[in-house]
This record gives structure tokens, C-alpha cells and sequence, in this order.
């Protein structure tokens, strides 16, 4: 725990990508295999299912630190992080000592995994004896694993070289071994760093290729001919992998769907063994993509009903391939992949072909972009036809552009600390638009101000909260800001009737006041157009 304490130490000070792939690396070389198999596991963003409930875990910080509960709250809602309030409140603890030596997977396997299912009594009797024995900055960071709230900045990219430079296995090889789900620990580990064997596990997906948004002239890309356009499909990033008789659809996020979307498998089935396809989750009927909202009701379906299947089908938009017949086609270029792609899914109901775009030059393309919207889609993604299949977000042969944003002129009115660096910032905010003389929360947003405005916010915050409900402070209703994002849809879980999509803030309108907001029936027409 003392050398994952310092590394989480040395991740945090620093901004700089080659200072933490090297500190991973030093510290991945120097640690048993099973340690590092558990830092991967939690510097992958991957948590331990949760062992104890948050509020009880605040109930237990407030009865060891001795303080009422009205104070533990104020203290957790100032510092904005339940880890770290709990390693503040704990810090001065002495009453056994704090002399217990654990390695990372003896904190986890040995004292944590074991809560799992006990009863009160010995989850509070567990989790006291690492507070009270646990140096304070491994007590922290035990905290946080405790919390599930263990996040450090990482990208799995960053994590990825780390380990090549550590272990010497090729970056793509890692990528792809830490697809799929795994068990962490020394095997783990051990056989993560072996050398390239070229066996796979039968389900595992491979690492995504991401597109990069487009920010220059379309002309800097040369010949138009050398692209292959799409439209860009608003759904579920997905891969199917058919190996040995089965079919397993994977999220880009690395969660395994398989069940979940079952006219997709029963297609796939159709599809020879050893085949990998690349494509999108689409709710569809009628040759028409459906809203995304009735795609999110199938998300956490594990196995949905005939009901469910009828209202909203889903579909496969499949976009490349990148196994046939069991061989590996990443290396291909493009305009291989989409022609045995083609041919593959040409007698497969329920899979569909993306189809192309084309146009004689940018001018042409930038026009069809314009129709994104009346055809349910995003605008328009970009790939150079003798592009291989890569890893990761690698800029220059993959471009997503995007349509031009709704925006809206919307007023702040609550406020939330953020989380890591920012949680003693007021960071998260919530927008609210004019329904009559009431202002109506429309979207949450916390992306888009500078440094510089974040801090001043900050301050005016505090000065202004008119009331407390937790962690959440409600504002005098002064600042309008605009909002930018994707799309809206109806939604009778929300106040306001109404959802949008990646909501971030686009700049700080301290022209306007609040009265020149925007109103929800202006923001309902939207949904119609």
C-alpha cells in the first residue's frame, strides 16, 4: 500500500502524460504481480462492486470522529469528497496506532473483498481497524477505493504505455488482452506482460479506433476521393465478436451486453465463426432511426420482454470488420474491410450496412452534413479509405463532424463541488429556463469555463446560496449562461418534460439578464423540428 499510496501521490501532482506513464511504469516494475494486477485494475477506471453503502459509510465517519452528524455534513459538503473527509476527520485517530504494512492486493483480497455479504457489525469493525492502523495517506487512498470514487486521470492510453514501457509487449497486444472481462490479480497480470502468443480469449472484443472531431477546413484533408464518408448514427458503439458457436456484443466502455439486445444476436448467428463486427446499436424501425431515449430503456434490460422488443427494436449499424474466418483484418485498409464487409452482412436480417455518402467535392459534403438532423443522425464521420483499424483516439485518418449545436441562454441555479482536483470547487452546475414566471432545471452541466471563471464562480457561490439540500447549494438566480448540446427528447422524469443531450456550458453571458433567458416552449420546439 506504501508504494501505490505514492504512486496515486505522484499521479496527482502532475499534469504531464510522460510523468505519469513513467511513474506507472517505475512503479509497475517494482511491485509483486499481484499488486499490479490491482492497480491495473483501478487506474482502468474499474471498481470494486460496492461493499459498503455511502450512507453508512458517512454514518461510521461521524461516529469514529466523534462529530454530530449535522457537522460531518457540512465538513463532507465544504471538502466536496467523502475520502478525503474522511481521512481529515480520521487524521488525528491514535487510539491503536498506526503500524499495519499491507500490500495493495492484501488490502483488497484480505480485508475488503471479505466484507462483502458480512453483516454490520463486522464491516464496522473492519473498516475502524484500517482507519485507525492505516498510515493517513494509505488510509486516504483506501478510502477511495472503499468510496468507489478512485479516479486519477488516467486514460487506459496512458495506462497502455505505461505497460508497454514497463513490460516491452507491444502496445496493441496489451490493449486488446485488457478488453473483455478479467479477473485481476498475479495470473492475471503475469499472463497480461507474457509474451505475444496470438491466442485470445474467445469473446474478447478488440480495442476501438475513435475518430477525432473535426476542427479544420475540410479542404486540409486533400482529395475528397481518398474518404469514405458515413453518417454519423446516433446509438450504442458496439462490437459483435462470433467465435466458437457464440455470439457476444461488447459496449466500448468494455461491458459485455450479450442478452440484452437478442435480435442482434439471433442475426449474428447468421454470420460464419470468427467474425468481428465494428457498428453502431440503433433503435430502428421502417428504415428510420428511432430516438436514442428508447434505446437507453433497453440499456439496463438485461432480458427484455415482447413488449420492450416491439417499442423499441433494435438494429446493428455495421460500419467495418475486424476479424473474418478468425484472421485479423486491422492491418487491411479501409476499402478492403467495407468490401468483404459488404458481403458479409448483404444476407443478414437485422444487421444493416452503413451506407456511404458521397459528393463531388467538400462543398457537396458540407451540404449533406446540413441534412444530419432531418435524417436522425449527428452529421457526417470521415475516413480515409486506406486508414487501418487503430487503437484509441489517433488523429489524421478517422474525423467525426459533428452538426452545429443546439444552444440555449439558460439561468444557473444550483451548484455541486466537483470531484478530484475540484472537488473544494464548485464545479457541477444545474441550468434552468423560464416556463412561465417559474425557472424550470433543463440540463446539468460542468464543462466549458476556464480556470480562471471556475474560481471566480466559485466565490461568488459561496456568497450567494440561498439554501442547502446536501452537498447542493441553490443560488440567487443572477447569471445566464449558454448551453450547448446534441439533441432533445421527451422525458417524463424531469421536471421540465424535457431531456438534451452532452449538455456543456459555451460561455459565460454576463450581457444578458435573466429575464432575457430562454423559455421551455422555445426549447419544446426543438423536438419537433
Amino acid at each position: 500500500m506504501r508504494a501505490f499510496a505514492r504512486l496515486y501521490e505522484r499521479l496527482d501532482a502532475t499534469t504531464s502524460t510522460r510523468a505519469k506513464v513513467t511513474a506507472m511504469a517505475d512503479y509497475l516494475q517494482h511491485v509483486p504481480a499481484a499488486d499490479a494486477g490491482w492497480a491495473v485494475f483501478l487506474l482502468s477506471g474499474k471498481r470494486l462492486k460496492r461493499l459498503i453503502g455511502a450512507a453508512e459509510l458517512r454514518s461510521w465517519i461521524a461516529a469514529r470522529s466523534d462529530v454530530s452528524p449535522w457537522l460531518f455534513e457540512e465538513s463532507y459538503a465544504h471538502v466536496g469528497d467523502l475520502a478525503e473527509t474522511a481521512a481529515l476527520l480520521l487524521a488525528n485517530d491514535e487510539r491503536e496506532g498506526r503500524d499495519l504494512e499491507l500490500s495493495l492486493a492484501e488490502l483488497i483480497e484480505d480485508r475488503l473483498l471479505p466484507l462483502r455479504g458480512s453483516d454490520e457489525a463486522t464491516r464496522y469493525a473492519a473498516v475502524c481497524d484500517l482507519w485507525a492502523r492505516l498510515p493517513i495517506e494509505q488510509q486516504f487512498v483506501c478510502n477511495k477505493i472503499l468510496t468507489g470514487a478512485f479516479r486519477i486521470g488516467v486514460s487506459q492510453r496512458l495506462l497502455v504505455r505505461a505497460l508497454e514501457q514497463a513490460s516491452g509487449v507491444e502496445d496493441k497486444v496489451l490493449a486488446h488482452r485488457l478488453m473483455g472481462h478479467w479477473e485481476p490479480g498475479a495470473v492475471f497480470y503475469q499472463r497480461l506482460i507474457a509474451p505475444d502468443d496470438g491466442e485470445a480469449d474467445v469473446s474478447r472484443p478488440y480495442p476501438f479506433f475513435l475518430a477525432s472531431p473535426l476542427e479544420e477546413a475540410t479542404e486540409r484533408l486533400g482529395d475528397p476521393a481518398d474518404w469514405l464518408g458515413e453518417w454519423k448514427w446516433d446509438g450504442i458503439r458496439a462490437q459483435v465478436v462470433r467465435r466458437a458457436g457464440g455470439c457476444f456484443i461488447w459496449s466500448r466502455g468494455g461491458e459485455l451486453m450479450s442478452g440484452r439486445f437478442p435480435e442482434v444476436e439471433a442475426a449474428a448467428a447468421q454470420l460464419p465463426d470468427g467474425t468481428v463486427i465494428d457498428g453502431e446499436l440503433l433503435a430502428w424501425r421502417d428504415d428510420t432511426p428511432l430516438d436514442f431515449s428508447l434505446l437507453q430503456r433497453r440499456i439496463g434490460r438485461k432480458a427484455p420482454g415482447a413488449t420492450m422488443l416491439a417499442k423499441a427494436p433494435v438494429r446493428l449499424m455495421a460500419y467495418d470488420l475486424l476479424e473474418a474466418d478468425g484472421v485479423d483484418l486491422r492491418e487491411a485498409p479501409l476499402r478492403t474491410r467495407r468490401e468483404r464487409l459488404a458481403g458479409l452482412v448483404a444476407a443478414c436480417e437485422d444487421i444493416l450496412l452503413s451506407p456511404t455518402v458521397t459528393a463531388p467535392d467538400w462543398d457537396g459534403f458540407a451540404a449533406l452534413r446540413e441534412q444530419a438532423r432531418s435524417r436522425g443522425t449527428e452529421g457526417l464521420m470521415l475516413k480515409r479509405l486506406d486508414s487501418t483499424y487503430q487503437v484509441g483516439r489517433r488523429r489524421g485518418d478517422w474525423w467525426k463532424w459533428k452538426v452545429t449545436p443546439h444552444t440555449v441562454d439558460a439561468v444557473l441555479i444550483y451548484a455541486q463541488a466537483g470531484h478530484g482536483r475540484r472537488s473544494n470547487l464548485f464545479t457541477d452546475y444545474t441550468f434552468a429556463v423560464w416556463e412561465g414566471s417559474e425557472l424550470v432545471p433543463i440540463a446539468k452541466a460542468y464543462s466549458g469555463l476556464t480556470d480562471a471563471e471556475i474560481a471566480e464562480l466559485d466565490r461568488w457561490i459561496r456568497r450567494h446560496t440561498r439554501e442547502r439540500f446536501g452537498p447542493v447549494r441553490a443560488v440567487e438566480p443572477t447569471w445566464v449562461f449558454e448551453l450547448a448540446f446534441e439533441g432533445i427528447h421527451p422525458s417524463p422524469r424531469h421536471k421540465s418534460g424535457i431531456a438534451v443531450r452532452f449538455p456543456r456550458i459555451l460561455r459565460w453571458r454576463r450581457d444578458l439578464a435573466i429575464d432575457g433567458a430562454d423559455r421551455l416552449e422555445d426549447m419544446r420546439r426543438l423536438i419537433a423540428e
